[in-house]
C-alpha cells in the first residue's frame, strides 16, 4: 500500500512538472512574439517639408511717445492765482481761458498809467500853446529868443513824455490781460502744478498742453541704421523722394500692436558723439487720443527681404554642445542626423542657411527618442498644434 502510494505520488509531480515547462514555454513564446511585434512597429513622428520662401527681414528699437506739439504754459506776469477754469486731462482749445491771476494789482497800474497819460496831454497842450504865445512875442520883441526856444525844447520834451506814457499805458493793459492765461494751442490739457492761491511768477509753470493727433515716438538710430534710412529717403532728379520709407509697427508695453501704422517724419541735425546715434521720429494717428505722451513704444520696421530663403520651425532645430544639427527623415523613412547652419529668426520659425534643400522632411516632435539610421512612421506637422 506504501508502494502504491508512493508511485501516485511521483506521478502527480511528472504531471506538474510537465505543466509548469508547458506554461513557461508558452510566456516565453509570447514574450517574444510582443517584443518582435514592438521591434517591427516603427515608432511615429511629426514631420514637415523644409520649405522656399520670400522672408522680410524687421528690426526693432525702443521709444518714447510725445505730443505733436507740447505747450509749457507758463504764466506771464506774478501775482496769486485767483482761479482755474478748465478740467485737468481734457481737451481745451486755442484761446480758452485756463487760469486767472489777481486783476487788482495790473488794473490800479492801469489806473495810474490812464492818470499819467491825462497829465502828460495837459504839459504837452500848455507848452505846445507858450511855443504859439512865444512865437508871436518873440516877432515882437517881447521875449528874448531863448526864452522862445526853451519853450520850443520843453514842448518837444512834453510830446517825448506823451510817447513814453502811452507806453506805459499799453504795457499796463497786456499785463492786465496777461492775468488771464489762455492755452495757445487745441489739445490736451495736464494736470495744473500750480493751484489755487499760489503765488505765481513767470518762471513757475502752471501746466502742459499737448496736441496727440497725430502722435510722435521718439528713438534713437544707430549711424549706420541712419545711413540706411537716409537711403530710404534719397530724392531723384526732380527732388522727390525714390521711397517714402517703410510702414511702421509701433508695439504696446503690453505686447499688442497699435493698430494705426506710423511713418518716418524726422531726424535730428547730428550724431551724439557720445552714443554714436542719432534720435528719430516718426508719427502716427491717433485719433482716438489712446496714445499718450510719456509711453514706451517698441517700433518695428521692415528693413529688407530675404529673397528664397529656406524655412524650418524653430522647434525642429537640436542645438547641442555648440553645434546645430536638424532630423531629417530619408525617403525610405530612416532618420538621418545632419549639421546645418541657421540665420534670421521670424516668429516661430527660423531661416537655414547651410545643410538642408527645399522638400526635405524634417522631424519637428519626435525627435528625443530617435537616433540614427532608425527607421519611422512620419506624420504631418501642424504647427496649430503648438501651444
Amino acid at each position: 500500500m506504501t508502494k502504491k502510494k508512493s508511485l501516485t505520488i511521483l506521478l502527480f509531480m511528472i504531471i506538474a512538472v510537465g505543466l509548469s515547462v508547458h506554461y513557461y514555454k508558452n510566456h516565453q513564446a509570447k514574450q517574444a512574439e510582443e517584443l518582435a511585434a514592438k521591434q517591427v512597429k516603427p515608432m511615429e513622428v511629426l514631420v514637415t517639408p523644409v520649405v522656399k520662401q520670400d522672408v522680410p527681414m524687421t528690426k526693432e528699437w525702443i521709444g518714447t511717445t510725445q505730443g505733436d506739439v507740447n505747450a509749457d504754459i507758463f504764466p506771464k506776469v506774478s501775482g496769486y492765482l485767483l482761479k482755474m477754469n478748465y478740467d485737468e486731462g481734457s481737451t481745451v482749445q486755442v484761446g480758452q481761458l485756463l487760469f486767472e491771476i489777481d486783476p487788482r494789482p495790473y488794473q490800479a497800474a492801469l489806473d495810474a498809467a490812464q492818470g499819467d497819460l491825462e497829465k502828460a496831454y495837459a504839459n504837452q497842450r500848455k507848452s505846445e500853446s507858450d511855443v504859439k504865445r512865444y512865437g508871436s512875442l518873440v516877432r515882437e520883441g517881447a521875449v528874448s529868443k531863448k526864452e522862445y526856444t526853451d519853450a520850443v525844447r520843453t514842448n518837444e520834451m512834453n510830446k517825448a513824455a506823451v510817447s513814453t506814457v502811452k507806453a506805459a499805458l499799453e504795457q499796463a493793459k497786456l499785463n492786465l490781460d496777461w492775468t488771464k492765461v489762455t492755452s495757445p494751442i487745441t489739445g490736451l490739457a495736464g494736470s495744473a502744478i500750480a493751484q489755487v492761491g499760489d503765488l505765481v511768477d513767470p518762471s513757475k509753470k502752471l501746466t502742459t498742453i499737448s496736441v496727440i493727433d497725430p502722435i510722435k515716438v521718439i528713438f534713437p538710430l544707430s549711424e549706420n541704421e541712419y545711413i540706411w534710412y537716409q537711403k530710404m529717403h534719397l530724392t531723384n532728379k526732380d527732388g522727390a523722394p525714390v521711397s517714402t520709407g517703410p510702414e511702421i509697427d509701433i508695439i504696446l508695453s503690453d505686447g499688442s500692436v497699435y493698430p494705426q501704422k506710423g511713418a518716418f517724419s524726422f531726424a535730428d541735425r547730428q550724431i551724439d558723439p557720445g552714443t554714436g546715434t542719432i534720435s528719430v521720429q516718426i508719427k502716427a494717428p491717433n485719433p482716438d487720443g489712446f496714445l499718450r505722451p510719456g509711453q514706451y513704444a517698441k517700433v518695428r520696421a521692415q528693413v529688407g527681404t530675404f529673397n528664397d530663403a529656406l524655412v524650418i520651425p524653430r522647434r525642429a532645430i537640436i542645438e547641442t554642445q555648440g553645434t546645430t544639427q536638424i532630423a531629417v527623415v530619408t525617403q525610405d523613412n530612416k532618420v538621418e542626423m545632419r549639421d546645418i547652419k541657421v540665420g534670421y529668426i521670424f516668429g516661430n520659425n527660423r531661416i537655414v542657411t547651410d545643410g538642408l534643400k527645399e522638400g526635405e522632411s524634417i522631424i519637428v516632435e519626435g525627435f528625443l527618442k530617435i537616433k540614427e539610421g532608425m527607421i519611422v512612421s512620419p506624420k504631418p506637422y501642424s504647427p496649430a498644434k503648438e501651444s
